[in-house]
């Protein structure tokens, strides 16, 4: 049974504060206990049964490294512009909590992505990742070397801007402007995707979730760095091995009832379109 509410808004957005205040009396008059969440703190979330997310998808970004490890539901409600992942509709908002607190609902679990640096012999563990992990070349104008490994099997020597490790959800975010296929995010998978590859020959290429991933730099300059839904970020070192591979725990996302996947893909991407 969904109790205790927490509520994460855009920041700044500016019918952000009318929205809350609305909602929060809505959710007390049906005796919830609602906590607001602020996610430009990174405080740990308090215990909750479910976070709404009024915003975009960077918000929910924010919440999925959070709440990390956890088993809360999470509700996406768009108040920004593309709202991939945060696919309710505002409208929706309030038919949908009330088909949640009947438990009529669709879970739509999503997997993760953790990561840790070696360098040398320290261990440097990086916050989860919901859509990807991304090597790049950072300031530096020319291309960077590195090494691929996939559960300690070589893979190849790729000279590129970078590298993009997706998950299935992660597929049609960064990954897809540089090429990379769109995987249906219940597919069980994750997408490498070379970032302006200086050989025609190095593209995309999808595996198991249970693959173990190393990825090194090759590269001294200085310059280049690993990000982490394009919001934390590390700044590398030569022979620094990235180790990425799928997190135990899932982000379970309910998914509205209006509208499926395809319809997100035609809607929001214009997939499809002629």
């Amino acid at each position: 049974m969904v109790k205790r509410i927490g509520i994460a808004v855009k920041p700044n957005h500016p019918d952000g504060k009318e929205i809350l205040e609305k909602l929060v009396d809505w959710l007390h008059r049906r005796e919830k206990e609602v906590t607001l969440i602020d996610i430009t703190q990174k405080c740990p979330v308090p215990p909750v049964d479910m976070i709404i997310v009024l915003g975009g998808d960077g918000t929910l970004l924010s919440i999925a490294r959070l709440i990390e490890g956890r088993d809360i539901l999470v509700l996406g409600v768009n108040l920004g512009s593309l709202g991939f992942l945060t696919e309710v509709a505002f409208n929706e908002l309030y038919q949908s909590l009330e088909m949640i607190f009947k438990e009529k609902f669709l879970d739509d679990s999503r997997l993760m992505l953790t990561s840790v640096i070696h360098r040398g012999g320290d261990r440097y563990p990086q916050p989860t990742a919901l859509n990807d992990v991304t090597l790049h070349k950072g300031t530096i104008s020319t291309l960077i070397k590195l090494e691929i490994t996939i559960d300690h099997q070589f893979v190849t020597s790729l000279r590129a801007d970078g590298l993009i490790v997706s998950s299935a959800t992660g597929s049609t975010a960064y990954s897809l402007s540089c090429g990379g296929p769109i995987v249906h995010p219940s597919v069980d998978a994750i997408v490498l995707t070379p970032i302006s590859p200086h050989m025609l020959t190095n593209r995309p290429i999808v595996v198991p979730s249970s693959a173990e991933i190393e990825v090194t730099l090759k590269t001294a300059h200085p310059g280049p760095i690993v990000t982490f839904d394009g919001h934390e970020s590390f700044a590398l070192r030569m022979d620094d091995t990235v180790h990425i591979q799928a997190f135990q725990q899932r982000l379970k996302l309910i998914r509205s009832p209006h509208r499926n996947y395809y319809q997100v893909l035609r809607q929001k991407l214009k997939w499809g379109e002629e």
